[in-house]
């Protein structure tokens, strides 16, 4: 069965490169979620003018990688404690969440993080967990990126995840 969900932590690029890797993964789109502006540009989220956040659209396999895994491989490369930025992506556009259309799946998600991620930290856990309002796609170029741009800019060493 398929299933979906929107991931945000930090420059959407790598986080699209990663999933990709995953198996399950069936398919990923980079895009804006969340914005105060129908079909926000890049320049706009980055000048601060949407609210929005740069997240990936994954669609996935559930009877091969569960929502839990999923979430697991998710935190295993962000920090659910930094808020607003991931490594050197700075700006409210980096924060990190998880999106859904699925009301239902919202306090799974929420006892996960409770219980699995943080009492991994001292810090707060800030990952935003919320309902999807909105997901536009990114321009083209920016859907896989490190695919058309191996050595771009990325704060997941993508490198270490060849094969997993």
């Amino acid at each position: 069965m398929r299933d979906e969900i929107y991931l945000a932590g930090g420059c959407f690029w790598g986080l699209q490169r990663y999933f990709d890797l995953i198996k399950g993964v069936c398919e990923t789109q980079v895009g804006y979620a969340n914005s105060s502006i129908p079909y926000p540009s890049y320049d706009q989220v980055c000048a601060n003018l949407t609210n929005a956040t740069e997240a990936v659209h994954i669609v996935y396999e559930s009877t091969i990688l569960s929502l839990s895994e999923l979430l697991e491989r998710f935190f295993d490369v962000i920090d659910p404690t930094a808020l607003n930025y991931q490594a050197n992506d700075i700006g409210t556009q980096y924060r990190n969440g998880i999106y859904t259309k699925n009301a239902e799946v919202l306090p799974s998600i929420r006892a996960f993080i409770a219980e699995r991620i943080a009492p991994r930290y001292t810090r707060e856990v800030v990952t935003e967990v919320m309902l999807l309002q909105n997901f536009y796609p990114a321009e083209s170029y920016h859907q896989k990126y490190l695919l058309k741009n191996p050595h771009g800019y990325c704060h997941i060493d993508i490198s270490k995840l060849e094969g997993i």
